[in-house]
């Protein structure tokens, strides 16, 4: 199969930025480059872009950072712990290139005002068995954009929202890299509300 051309990558980011860090660890195994890292506030995610000397940017302007993404001929922006919700014309005018990590089985635990800590605490109150993290394409719908992939974990009955989060942490850094893999490859198409790996 023909190598697809090496896609450039913009990774937002709201806090310490782990699974930033993932993907950075990875990026030999990815068939892109990360080419800026855009956070909302002055998140400690930002030094792990600037010790790798990747252009970085604070700005809640997305009039600005949309130029940003044409002037550097972004392929795909990734939201990695990004806790802003996108305006919708920022994600009509890249859908299809959006993709984020949400830590839930969606579409459980999703939405407006499930993030953080808070889907954990709702997980762990409704008494499900699993929980899990997600990709997916962001559409105008919070976290109702087509999924990539999805990992289980099981709750325990000792579990705090607190255990719940870093035991799926761990599978967000594996999945996160993966569905960027995926894109990079040119393996990932919507049809829909699905997406199809190829």
């Amino acid at each position: 199969m023909e190598k697809s051309s090496s896609k450039n990558i913009a990774i937002f980011i709201s806090g310490r930025g782990s699974n930033f860090k993932s993907i950075l660890d990875h990026i030999n195994e990815i068939n892109g480059e990360i080419k800026i890292v855009i956070s909302n506030k002055n998140a400690l995610g930002l030094n792990y872009a600037k010790e790798k000397n990747i252009q970085t940017l604070i700005s809640n302007d997305f009039e600005k950072i949309s130029s940003i993404m044409e002037e550097l001929n972004i392929d795909l922006i990734v939201l990695a712990g990004y806790l802003k919700i996108l305006p919708k014309n920022f994600v009509k005018k890249f859908f299809g290139k959006i993709i984020n990590i949400h830590p839930s089985l969606i579409p459980s635990f999703c939405g407006k005002n499930f993030y953080g800590e808070k889907v954990h605490e709702a997980a762990i109150n409704r008494g499900v068995r699993y929980s899990g993290c997600t990709t997916h394409f962001v559409s105008d719908v919070v976290d109702g954009g087509p999924i990539i992939l999805q990992k289980t974990v099981e709750v325990s009955q000792n579990d705090t929202p607190k255990t719940l989060a870093e035991k799926i942490l761990i599978e967000e850094h594996k999945i996160i890299v993966e569905s960027v893999k995926l894109f990079c490859d040119d393996l990932l198409t919507i049809k829909g509300e699905r997406v199809i790996i190829k």
